[in-house]
C-alpha cells in the first residue's frame, strides 16, 4: 500500500471526481480536529496523521505515515513493546480503550499522552487497523476539571450561578439560584429579569451590559433586589461577582453572554447596617448630651436635643406641649379633666433646614382634630407612627395639611414626653417621601430623644416658677 493511500489521498482519481472529494474532505477533517488523531491498519504501520499530532510531536504527516509502529521514533525502545501491545489490543477488544503512556518528539523531549484506540472493521467484519486519538495529559485533565467545575456548580453549589445570554435572559441556572428566584431551573431559562425582580432590576442589568462589553469588574457588587416570590416579595441583597463569556472555538472573542454568581448576604448586612446605625445614634445622644449641657436656658437645650437627632432621623421635627399642664405642680395625669390640648413649643424650619426654632410661651393651642397622633400618643402615653397610604401626591397633600405638619410630609413618629410621672408633652418626627416609614428601632431611638427633652422642658418650667 502506497503512502499516499495510506494517508486517505487517492492521486490515481482525477480532480473532481467523488472519489477524490471525498479524500479532500477527509483530509480537511482530520487536519480540523481539536484532537491528535493516528490511524493504523491491520499491520501496525501508520495511514494517517492529522496536524495536531504533528504540533504536539513535531513529527510532520510525511515522516509518520507508512512506519510501523512507534518503535523508534515516537516512544522509546525500552517501551515499544509495551504501547504496541496496548495499541494493538484494541483491535481485538470491543468499544473504546483509554491508555496514557509517554511519547517522544521530533527533538528528543517526552510529552505524557492519554489516548483513546478503537478498532476500524472493514466491508467483512473483521478489524482491519484501529484509530488513536490523543492529546496531552494536562490539557485533558484540564478540560474534565472544567467540565467537573461546571457539573458542581450547577448541581451542588451553595451560591447562585446563572448564565445569562447576551439579551440578559437566563440560558443556565442552577439549583441554589433557582431557589433563591423562587422558580423552577427550567421555568427561568428565557424569561427576562425584570419579570423575576420588582425592584433593583435596573441596576442588576446594567451591570450585567457593563460586563459584556467592558469585562469583569475588579470586584464583588452588592446589589439590593426585591424578588418576586409565591409568598410575596422579599426585599434581599446578593453580594455578586460577573465575568464575561467568550467562545474558546472564535478566531475573535464572541461573548456568549456573562456568568453571575451570587450568595445571600441580607442578614448579615442588615445587622451591620443595625449595628452602625445604632453606633451613629449613641455617638449622637452623646454629643447632643454636651452640648445640651453648655446652654443657659433649658428650653434651648431641649431644640439642641432635637436639632442633633434630626441627623439621619427625619426631615422635620416638633414639640407640643400639654396646655395648662405647666401650672399643675406635680399633679399626675389621672387628674386632668377635659379633652387634651396641645400648644406649639418648638419646630424646625418648614423650608430651607435650619437649627429648631421656640415658639412663644403664650402661643395659643394647635387645632388638632380627633384622632391626630399627637393626640392619640398623649392619650396613650406611648409611641404612634402614622403614614400616608398610597402615592397620589394630592391625596398625600391633604393627608399632611389636615394633621398640619409642613407639605411632602409621609410618615410620622409621635414619642410622649414624660417626667416625673406626668405627660408634658408630645415630639413628632416627620419624613418626606424619599425616606422609608419609621420602624420599632425608630421608636425606641425617638423614645430615648424624648426622654431627655423632657427632662430639659421640666427642668425650664421649675425655674420659671
Amino acid at each position: 500500500m502506497s503512502a499516499s493511500r495510506r494517508s486517505g489521498a487517492t492521486d490515481e482519481l482525477g480532480p473532481g471526481e467523488p472519489g477524490r472529494d471525498g479524500a479532500d474532505l477527509l483530509a480537511a477533517l482530520l487536519d480540523g480536529m481539536d484532537a491528535a488523531l493516528c490511524a493504523f491498519d491491520a499491520d501496525g504501520v501508520v495511514t494517517h496523521w492529522n496536524r495536531e499530532a504533528e504540533r504536539i510531536l513535531g513529527w510532520s504527516a510525511a515522516e509518520a505515515v507508512g512506519r510501523r509502529g512507534f518503535s523508534g521514533w515516537a516512544v522509546r525502545s525500552a517501551d515499544a513493546d509495551e504501547v504496541e501491545a496496548r495499541l494493538m489490543a484494541a483491535m481485538r477488544a470491543p468499544g473504546r480503550q483509554v491508555h496514557e503512556f509517554a511519547l517522544l518528539t521530533k527533538d528528543g523531549g517526552r510529552v505524557l499522552v492519554r489516548t483513546q484506540s478503537a478498532a476500524v472493521r472493514g466491508p467483512d467484519g473483521k478489524p482491519a487497523g484501529l484509530y488513536c486519538a490523543f492529546s496531552e495529559v494536562h490539557t485533558q485533565i484540564d478540560l474534565e476539571r472544567s467540565i467537573a467545575l461546571s457539573e458542581a456548580l450547577f448541581e451542588d453549589a451553595s451560591w447562585g450561578v446563572v448564565l445569562v445570554d447576551a439579551d440578559l435572559r437566563p440560558a443556565v441556572v442552577n439549583v441554589h439560584a433557582a431557589r433563591a428566584l423562587g422558580s423552577g431551573r427550567t421555568a427561568l431559562l428565557g424569561r427576562p429579569l425584570g419579570e423575576l425582580i420588582s425592584q433593583g432590576v435596573e441596576e442588576l442589568e446594567s451591570a450585567l451590559a457593563h460586563v459584556l462589553a467592558e469585562g469583569a469588574p475588579p470586584a464583588p457588587a452588592e446589589l439590593w433586589v426585591t424578588v418576586r416570590l409565591p409568598e410575596g416579595d422579599s426585599r434581599r441583597c446578593w453580594r455578586s461577582g460577573f465575568v464575561r463569556l467568550a467562545s474558546p472555538l472564535a478566531e475573535e472573542p464572541v461573548p456568549l453572554g456573562v456568568g453571575w454568581l451570587f450568595q445571600d448576604v441580607t442578614d448579615a448586612k442588615q445587622t451591620e447596617q443595625e449595628a452602625a446605625q445604632l453606633r451613629f445614634r449613641a455617638n449622637q445622644l452623646h454629643r447632643a448630651a454636651r452640648a445640651a449641657a453648655e446652654c443657659e436656658d433649658p428650653a434651648e437645650a431641649a431644640t439642641v436635643h432635637l436639632d442633633f437627632a434630626l441627623a439621619g432621623f427625619a426631615d422635620h421635627a416638633l414639640i407640643d406641649l400639654v396646655v395648662g399642664d405647666e401650672q399643675d405642680g406635680r399633679g399626675a395625669d389621672e387628674d386632668r379633666t377635659g379633652p387634651v390640648r396641645l400648644a406649639r413649643a418648638a419646630s424646625t424650619p418648614s423650608g430651607a433646614p435650619g437649627p429648631s426654632l421656640l415658639v412663644s410661651r403664650t402661643s395659643l393651642p394647635v387645632r388638632y382634630l380627633e384622632g391626630h397622633p399627637a393626640l392619640q400618643c398623649v392619650e396613650r402615653i406611648g409611641s404612634v407612627r402614622a403614614s400616608a397610604s398610597g402615592r397620589d401626591a394630592a391625596k398625600t397633600r391633604e393627608w399632611a395639611e389636615a394633621r398640619q405638619w409642613p407639605e411632602g410630609t409621609v410618615h410620622a413618629l409621635c414619642a410622649v414626653l414624660r417626667s416625673r410621672a406626668r405627660t408634658l408633652g408630645v415630639v413628632t418626627f416627620l419624613r418626606g417621601p424619599s425616606r422609608t416609614q419609621f420602624e420599632r428601632a425608630d421608636a425606641t431611638y425617638a423614645e430615648s430623644v424624648a426622654a431627655r427633652i423632657a427632662g430639659t422642658i421640666d427642668l425650664a418650667r421649675v425655674l420659671d416658677r
